[in-house]
């Protein structure tokens, strides 16, 4: 996952509405947000390479979503980020306690952020800072740096998210993660992967030949626990493959 606005107001009809873009090569496999056989209550995609998952929702309210943090000079490490999601989703412990046992475990991982929350609270996790933070109510935007770095994806995200809440729809915040616009080279970071990567990766919606936005998902959460999850996921040169849509 690349892209994730969201607006957190847990005192609104609306408490979370949120919307990602997973972006990923189109050669790694996956399957799209269906529940999980073995996990009853999941909903999430699913990554058949290394058997996690970048965003999804659980029993009792949960919900969870990952993005890496571009550092071209990281190591590799041993286990994958997308079980993060999962243990979360699945497991008994509450946000905090969870991100606080998960920062003591981030060594054991590539670098990443991490979203988790429930009806009442929505949590962050930054694995280089590894401080569990509890959010309050605003709206947010993360990519691969840390919550609300102003790179210019996440800006225009964020202002046009802004625009959505005065009618949040899924149709709207599908168009929003559609942008394929990309940032003047004055505004783009440098973040060590060359200026033709950072031009490619810095529209909020990427299609090219072999890597892209392989899924865009929209969550909107109700004050009386209901949640509409949607996923539109793509493949090479952006063409739609299909779109899944779960409420519980």
């Amino acid at each position: 996952m690349c892209l994730i606005v969201f607006a957190w107001r847990p005192s609104h009809s609306l408490p979370l509405v949120l919307a990602a873009n997973r972006d990923e090569f189109y050669a790694r496999p996956s399957l799209p947000l269906a529940e999980w056989p073995e996990a009853p209550g999941v909903y999430a995609g699913r990554d058949l390479e290394a058997g996690g998952t970048w965003l999804g929702i659980g029993p009792d309210g949960r919900f969870a979503a990952l993005t890496n943090i571009r550092n071209p000079r990281q190591p590799p490490r041993g286990r994958s980020r997308g079980e993060l999601p999962l243990q979360f989703l699945r497991g008994p412990l509450g946000p905090q306690a969870f991100l606080q046992d998960a920062a003591k475990r981030a060594g054991d991982y590539s670098e990443f952020n991490l979203l988790i929350g429930d009806h009442h609270q929505l949590w962050f996790l930054n694995s280089d800072a590894r401080v569990p933070l509890q959010l309050q109510e605003g709206v947010y935007g993360l990519s691969n740096a840390e919550l609300d770095t102003p790179w210019p994806k996440v800006e225009k995200a964020k202002a046009m998210l802004h625009e959505c809440l005065i009618s949040p729809n899924t149709s709207a915040l599908l168009d929003l993660l559609h942008d394929g616009q990309q940032a003047k080279d004055a505004a783009l970071p440098d973040t060590g992967v060359g200026l033709n990567t950072e031009r490619l990766l810095s529209s909020i919606f990427i299609a090219t030949r072999s890597y892209g936005t392989r899924a865009s998902s929209v969550l909107i959460s109700h004050s009386d626990g209901r949640r509409q999850l949607t996923e539109r996921s793509y493949g090479p040169d952006g063409v739609v493959l299909g779109e899944e849509c779960v409420e519980c």
